[in-house]
């Protein structure tokens, strides 16, 4: 759960830990751990995309410069979150660095929470749980399948990272000018109404 609402922590470590300590000794039941680990990531990312929401976006245009979120990515990032918050959020699940993250910017960037519930609910299901529950079925061997799974997993994820990497960079102006659009044709129909 903390990990989920921001906070770096191991929290495969502990699930992993935990259902191979269900194995072993058989002094806990796997479902209950894999219950645990579920509600956890679910309940922590919704404290996170809390927290994005009400802090998320002024902390970001007042200091994001710093960290080169100039005013144009931010937009972009809504633009994003709008059109394919919902992989973000599901898949973002999967990568370490952006599991802390995920909450906070899907509430920075005003993903709706409906949509924010559903995919925050798949993801920490399918992650969560199958982390317990394939720990769990492989026992003992995982410390041997870890390894290699580790390895290959981990370059998927990084040629995923520098191919999305290289998309944004060749794309960024596009995305920045197809999101500006569609902001100022969203400001304009605010506008209409009022």
């Amino acid at each position: 759960m903390l990990e989920s609402m921001g906070l770096p922590l191991p929290a495969e470590t502990l699930i992993i830990s935990a259902s191979i300590y269900c194995a072993a000794t058989h002094r806990l039941e796997i479902q209950w751990v894999a219950l645990a680990a579920v509600a956890g990531a679910v309940v922590g990312d919704n404290i996170g995309y809390m927290i994005g929401r009400r802090v998320g976006l002024p902390l970001l245009q007042k200091y994001g410069a710093r960290i080169k979120l100039t005013p144009d990515r931010l937009v972009l990032g809504r633009y994003l979150f709008r059109h394919h918050g919902s992989g973000i959020v599901f898949f973002g699940r999967f990568i370490a660095l952006l599991r802390v993250f995920v909450a906070l910017l899907a509430g920075a960037n005003h993903m709706p929470w409906p949509r924010f519930m559903i995919f925050n609910a798949l993801g920490g299901l399918c992650w969560a749980g199958g982390y317990a529950t394939g720990a769990y079925y492989l026992g003992r061997k995982v410390t041997e399948v870890s390894g290699p799974a580790s390895i290959g997993l981990g370059l998927a994820v990084a040629a995923g990272l520098i191919i999305t990497a290289i998309f944004l960079r060749r794309n960024e102006q596009r995305l920045t000018l197809q999101a500006l659009r569609e902001a100022r044709a969203d400001e304009a129909g605010d506008n209409a109404g009022l």
